[in-house]
This record gives structure tokens, C-alpha cells and sequence, in this order.
């Protein structure tokens, strides 16, 4: 990370391009799982939508593949400076915006579709928030190395492996202080955690729980975030998704799993809007019958 950094910074986009899409190519002809995982993908959207042009072909599978790689220059051009807020179309209903200025801080819910850098970018970029990324890996403080380094003062990793009580005072103290949470709701952590099967594309697929747990039991509001690119441009979407998620004795899984089925359909029809921006290079339905690609 820290090479491709200094690469992009000393020799620009345009000159790092073909070393990027060359390791790309070479992840694409090598990667048979992650090739057959977006195989799988692509063949699960293009029935679920009806629309049989999405379907997989070699030319479809390396096109997603080319996809990321454009979406990691992106990422380079954001934490670079070289990406203004003015340069971002912010889509904003529910006027979310205006609340991340004043009260206690709310919690949003984002997908590997897109590019959520260019959203988490807003914290540094004019909209002087301080966003708490909650992540699975061990590597948080790593990372939050890096991305001082890179100029990012108000976005902090947040390594979150259970949500004891210790872990949920340290969040709803940050949320006092006018903090926002955000997280994955379309991981699921590697090494076990809370997950529930709901329909996604058509077939059963695990969620994490985390998200809708976390908004429960700090009793914050729950928004959506999505940033996808369109007409080469990118578009910020802020949705307001749930005041507050409650459950009684008895009700929180059934409460949960509503939720998290909602969100499933949410992120299907996000999907569909930009087919070759979902990054999930694994096996995310876990049942491994795509192996024609």
C-alpha cells in the first residue's frame, strides 16, 4: 500500500495505470476462485433482474476485474488530494448532511459496491466530520498509520471482533461526542460472528448481524451509504433507513432478520443500477456451483 501510494504520488494516475491493470490481468488469469465467485455473481443478478445480457462471459468477468482496478485509482486520487467534494454529486433526501453538524452521531450502513472511500474522503474534504470505521481485521491500527500519513486526521479504523460491553460503551461515547459509526453490512467476518441467511439475488446468502445490532443497542438512527460511478462521475447516496431499530424479549432475531432482508433488496437494486462495481472476489452465497468460468 504504501508503494502504490508513493508511486501515484511521484509518478500520477496515468503512469501507474499500466503497472496496476497489468497485476489485475495477472490476479484475473490466476484467481480462479475470485474469477468463479463473480461468475456466480454475475449469473445470479442477470436472473434475478431478467435480464440475460448480464450474464457471465470472459469478457464480462475481466471487465469487473478492470472495474476494481479503475475504483483503486480512485482510491489513490481521493486520499491524494486530488478528488474535491465539488467533483462528487452528493444525493441527500433525508438532508443527513445537516445532521452530522449538530446532536449525537448516527450510524452508517455501506456495502464493498462502489467506492466508499470517496464518502469516507467527505470526513477529510470539507465536511470536517470524524468517521469511526468498524472493521473485522486485526490490522486497524495499521491502517490508521497509513491514512494519517496520508493526510487523513478524521477517519479512524476501529478493529470491533465482538460486541462486549466495554467495546459498546467506547462506540456510544463516541456517538455522544458527535461522532458517526460506519460499517460493512455485506461482510461477514472471516473467523465466525453473528449472521443471518436472508434472499439476496434470487438465492440464500449470509449477512452479518453486526450492523443492525449495533444500531439497537446504541439506539441511534441507522442510514444508508452508497457511492457508485456513473458517466464517470461519482454519486454519494444518503438514505435514512431506520429511526431506530427495537425488538422485545423474544423478537430479536425475527426483528433483525427483517431488517437485514430489506437491506439484502436494497443492495440488489443497488447493484443492478452499476452491475460491475460489487467487489466481493469470494464466494459470498458459499455453495460453489458457478464453476464453468
Amino acid at each position: 500500500m504504501r508503494l502504490t501510494a508513493w508511486l501515484a504520488r511521484h509518478l500520477g494516475r496515468r503512469a501507474l495505470a499500466p503497472l496496476l491493470y497489468l497485476i489485475v490481468t495477472y490476479f484475473f488469469l490466476f484467481g480462479g476462485p475470485a474469477r468463479r465467485a463473480i461468475a456466480q455473481y454475475q449469473r445470479y443478478l442477470a436472473a434475478w433482474s431478467g435480464q440475460p445480457r448480464l450474464n457471465p462471459t470472459r469478457a464480462s468477468l475481466f471487465a469487473q476485474f478492470m472495474a476494481f482496478a479503475d475504483a483503486l485509482l480512485d482510491k489513490l486520487d481521493v486520499w491524494g488530494g486530488r478528488l474535491a467534494v465539488a467533483q462528487v454529486r452528493i444525493d441527500d433526501p433525508a438532508g443527513l448532511r445537516a445532521a452530522m453538524h449538530s446532536g449525537r452521531g448516527q450510524l452508517l450502513v455501506g456495502a464493498h459496491l462502489g467506492n466508499l472511500e470517496v464518502c469516507q474522503a467527505l470526513a477529510e474534504l470539507g465536511e470536517n466530520l470524524t468517521l469511526n470505521v468498524l472493521v473485522h481485521t486485526k490490522h486497524a491500527e495499521h491502517f490508521n498509520r497509513l491514512l494519517r500519513s496520508a493526510g487523513a486526521d478524521r477517519l479512524r479504523l476501529i478493529q470491533v471482533s465482538e460486541l462486549d460491553p466495554a467495546s459498546m460503551m467506547q462506540l456510544s461515547e463516541r456517538l455522544d461526542r458527535g461522532e458517526w459509526l460506519a460499517i460493512a453490512g455485506d461482510r461477514v467476518p472471516l473467523h465466525g460472528g453473528r449472521t443471518v441467511c436472508v434472499d439476496f439475488l434470487g438465492h440464500a446468502a449470509p449477512f452479518p448481524q453486526g450492523p443492525w445490532l449495533l444500531a439497537g443497542l446504541l439506539g441511534c438512527p441507522l442510514n444508508l451509504l452508497s457511492c457508485l460511478k456513473r458517466d464517470g462521475r461519482y454519486t454519494v447516496l444518503l438514505e435514512r433507513f431506520a429511526e431506530r431499530i427495537e425488538w422485545r424479549r423474544g423478537t430479536r432475531d425475527a426483528v433483525i432478520a427483517g431488517w437485514v432482508q430489506r437491506y439484502a433488496d436494497h443492495l440488489a437494486a443497488q447493484c443492478l443500477l452499476a452491475p460491475r462495481q460489487w467487489f466481493n472476489f469470494y464466494p459470498f452465497w458459499k455453495d460453489h456451483d458457478d464453476t464453468s468460468q
